[in-house]
């Protein structure tokens, strides 16, 4: 064949390639108002930017089915995200719903590797039906398309690794979101292990879709989603701007921004928020945007365990993680959720060399039959293991209440590199209002309940514990953004240069 002909041919194969399943299944998404592949691709990665690696592959099952499967049903290659490379696998759902065959596999597992391997984000755009029958039935099919690949579960958190679950997310859709450090879901889809229609003839009766795995049940219940989005170019925005907070692996610090002019001012706005009565309830998030540079908190997981409040944010440029309790929800006391998002966050931040600041307002942990059912002595013990094994620049600061155990889950004692406090916080083993029940044997209401609660609240003002240098330092709250930043200045001058160990860069994430 002459030369002619051969590019001819190629150029023709790359056509029927790009033309995904063809122009009525293309139209048909345009008609119901979602992005193909190729347009999610466009709005995810810096314009020109994209290099396809496997256009060519398609289903190896048979020679019918590599005719109806271009690309495999997976976009996969390289671009860039402000400037900086990325691995990427966009789900085409025209091709065989997206499903898992061996081909794409192949090319998904090679993105996945480069990018751990040549220290790159990688990001998958999920959207599939499961793995692809027949081609995965028999013991041939197990043997081809089953562990054979084992980056996905040999997860190292060497690069940030993000996902989406768009529509209808089955299967590697699933898979990727939750062994993913960001993971968002656009309202409206259905992310689940199987599809409802197998569901259905697994048990006997019909499933319903939200119930089997939609939005609310992601963002209340399982805590595996972190970002809830409106629609596919949402997705893609909050992707890039997750990845703006990140480094592209984990030997190196996430980049900075420049600091909003006027950032110190008004400080003293913290006061207005802060009730003076010990008992009444504010919104911590409220603080939190006094004290972090203005737009720049990234909250994760709002709704999945309220009482703990987990965000990206920068201090004078710089990124820092933030986990605060929210006395709003609950008073800030800490559920087995919480325990489990404030988690899933510290292994984020140690991971990836981002510094911690720990605001703490809570009267302990969620105690009774409820906690016990959802496992919360696990959960507590887990949280104070990747408290104690954190080796990023980490500051404490209590603002008001810090009770029992949940003090020292929270970065108190020795568990950080410094731990400040507010003139109005208060520290003891438990709230003097039960402790006032146990040791004197009254409750409110009782006469003398109110002379020994006094009496027991006065060995609680943080004052006898700076004394004894267990607290490093009382401030103003209005001074918290000027030290704490001068505090990350100091920590970051570690011999490593703020890198951390990453003890956790193997830690489950999802459990």
């Amino acid at each position: 064949m002459a030369h002619e002909d051969m590019l001819a041919k190629l150029e023709e194969m790359r056509k029927q390639a790009k033309a995904m399943g063809g122009e009525e299944k293309l139209a048909r998404r345009r008609d119901n108002g979602q992005l193909n592949a190729q347009e999610r691709l466009d709005a995810l990665v810096d314009e020109g930017s994209f290099f396809e690696v496997g256009l060519l592959g398609r289903s190896s099952y048979s020679a019918k089915e590599a005719a109806k499967t271009p690309r495999d049903g997976k976009i996969t290659g390289f671009g860039r995200i402000d400037g900086r490379d990325v691995g990427v696998v966009v789900n085409d759902f025209t091709t065989k719903g997206a499903s898992t065959g061996a081909t794409n596999s192949k090319k998904m597992g090679y993105i996945r590797k480069t990018c751990t391997e040549r220290g790159m984000p990688f990001v998958h755009v999920g959207e599939s039906t499961g793995a692809r029958l027949p081609d995965a039935m028999g013991s041939k099919g197990m043997g081809t398309m089953l562990g054979n690949d084992t980056t996905q579960f040999r997860r190292m958190r060497d690069t940030p690794w993000v996902a989406t679950a768009l529509d209808t997310s089955f299967g590697s859709s699933a898979w990727l979101c939750c062994c993913a450090d960001f993971a968002v879901m656009k309202k409206g889809s259905i992310m689940s292990v199987s599809s409802p229609r197998l569901v259905s003839m697994a048990i006997g009766e019909k499933v319903d879709l939200e119930d089997l795995g939609g939005w609310r049940l992601h963002a209340e219940q399982t805590g595996l989603i972190d970002h809830f989005v409106d629609d596919d170019a949402e997705a893609m925005a909050a992707i890039r701007r997750f990845l703006s907070y990140m480094p592209s692996h984990n030997r190196e610090l996430p980049p900075e921004a420049p600091v909003p002019e006027g950032q110190e001012a008004d400080q003293a706005r913290i006061l207005d928020i802060m009730p003076e009565k010990r008992t009444q309830v504010y919104n911590m998030k409220k603080i939190m945007e006094v004290i972090f540079d203005t737009g720049s908190i990234f909250e994760l997981k709002p709704r999945f365990g309220k009482s703990a409040v987990v965000a990206l944010a920068r201090l004078d440029g710089k990124v820092v993680g933030v986990i605060a309790n929210n006395p709003q929800v609950g008073g800030g006391a800490l559920s087995a959720e919480a325990c489990r998002k404030i988690i899933d966050f510290t292994v984020l931040c140690d991971s990836f060399n981002i510094p911690i600041v720990r605001l703490m307002d809570t009267p302990g942990f969620v105690v009774g039959t409820d906690a016990e059912r959802r496992g919360a002595p696990g959960h507590i013990m887990n949280f104070m293991n990747a408290t104690c094994l954190t080796t990023v620049p980490q500051v404490t600061v209590i603002c008001r209440k810090a009770y029992g155990r949940a003090y020292v889950a929270m970065g108190g004692g020795a568990h950080n590199d410094s731990m400040i406090a507010w003139p109005m916080a208060e520290v003891s083993f438990m709230d003097p209002v039960f402790a006032t029940s146990i040791v004197h044997n009254l409750t409110a209401g009782d006469e003398g309940f109110e002379e020994a609660l006094a009496e027991i609240q006065k060995d609680l003002e943080i004052w006898d514990m700076a004394t004894i240098f267990s607290a490093h330092d009382v401030i103003k709250p209005q001074e918290t953004r000027a030290y704490i930043t001068r505090l990350f200045d100091i920590h970051r001058r570690r011999r490593t240069g703020g890198i951390g160990e990453h003890l956790m860069r193997s830690w489950p994430t999802s459990y």
